[in-house]
């Protein structure tokens, strides 16, 4: 612990907030989707927001389209340009003294809910950019007005209710060091052994031990979301979502489990066992629960290998983004996560029951 603690903690640290590998900022998709002609105006606007070193454009033709990839995650941001963008911006200039010529356009603004990064980053951006297209520096007054969408249409969010989804997850990964705890105790204290010689078979005590550890990540799930209901999390999703959401916590539970036998196969003892959890728990604190868009680059690269970073994301679209339980990015990463943690367990039976042959 005191050599190992310290260690992978600042490791994964640096990884996840860009001191170790790239430190260049992270990139967020925004979607644009061009409802008139693209006029001059209207293609200088796209190529300073594609210049900014944070931001990258994806052009979509329809509106449901844009709007499904938001729910999903797959971009953060959409910028709805309407068709006399490029005629305000006209008029602005040849008469930039006479307001009662101007024609005012509204660019609509829609930010995706789960991110509390892409909320803060995203509109300061673009407002700079369109005042940037009137050069205007002191003047309260110009033609174009942006109007975030996403904040009128539903409440914005507390930084509380953006962190909700994670703590589910968070609360998860502990059962690491509770199995491998409770594992590496039955063994050293010869439990195990005489639990063994009775009719039971190996492979049923697994099985058995798989089943009451996912009931507990169950009833913590419970309990956890009671808990957070109270303070004021109130996600607007029907009974299909709340199934799906705690089919992903059974299903990331059963990685646990294994990650649990597998600390426990190469633990001695119970002291051993809780601090080489850490090597398996830290990563997917850091990788996988809270923390999302604001990763270095190779944190986000990272992320993919960690099974937390899947069940994160999967619940943040079911809870506060509203997808459909049956939407793509839901199915993804739900197989995903199911093939991580069904490896993951067959790993760690495989060690266990080897070390414990020897």
């Amino acid at each position: 612990m005191i050599i190992l603690f310290p260690l992978v903690f600042v490791i994964f640290y640096g990884i996840a907030f860009g001191e170790v590998g790239e430190s260049s900022n992270p990139i967020y998709t925004v979607g644009v989707l061009v409802t008139g002609d693209m006029g001059e105006y209207t293609l200088k606007f796209l190529e300073s927001l594609s210049s900014s070193s944070i931001l990258n454009i994806q052009i979509y033709q329809d509106n449901s389209t844009a709007q499904e990839d938001l729910s999903q995650g797959k971009i953060q941001a959409i910028i709805v340009i309407s068709g006399n963008f490029d005629q305000s911006l006209t008029s602005y200039h040849l008469y930039p003294d006479n307001p009662s010529k101007w024609v005012n356009v509204t660019l609509l603004l829609y930010i995706d809910k789960g991110s509390l990064i892409a909320t803060q980053i995203i509109p300061p951006i673009v407002e700079r950019i369109a005042a940037s297209m009137i050069n205007m520096n002191s003047e309260p007054l110009t033609p174009v007005h942006i109007k975030f969408a996403s904040f009128i249409e539903v409440k914005k969010l507390s930084s509380f209710e953006l962190s909700a989804p994670g703590m589910f997850t968070f609360a998860s990964i502990y059962i690491i060091m509770i199995v491998s705890q409770s594992f590496t105790q039955e063994r050293e204290s010869g439990l195990l052994k005489r639990v063994l010689i009775t009719p039971i078979t190996s492979a049923e005590l697994i099985v058995g031990n798989v089943i009451a550890y996912m009931a507990v990540a169950f009833m913590q799930s419970a309990v956890l979301f009671v808990a957070i209901y109270v303070i004021g999390f109130r996600p607007s999703i029907n009974i299909a979502h709340y199934v799906v959401a705690f089919v992903f916590i059974l299903i990331f539970s059963i990685s646990n489990i294994g990650l649990g036998l597998i600390t426990s196969a190469i633990s001695r003892t119970t002291s051993i066992a809780t601090g080489i959890s850490f090597i398996f728990i830290m990563p997917q604190l850091f990788l996988g629960t809270f923390i999302a868009y604001s990763l270095s680059p190779t944190a986000r690269l990272a992320s993919k290998f960690i099974p937390s970073y899947y069940v994160t994301d999967a619940l943040k679209t079911i809870f506060l983004r509203g997808a459909s339980p049956i939407s793509r990015a839901i199915l993804y990463n739900l197989l995903v996560a199911t093939i991580f943690s069904m490896a993951i367990l067959f790993i760690g039976i495989y060690l266990y029951e080897r070390q414990r042959r020897i």
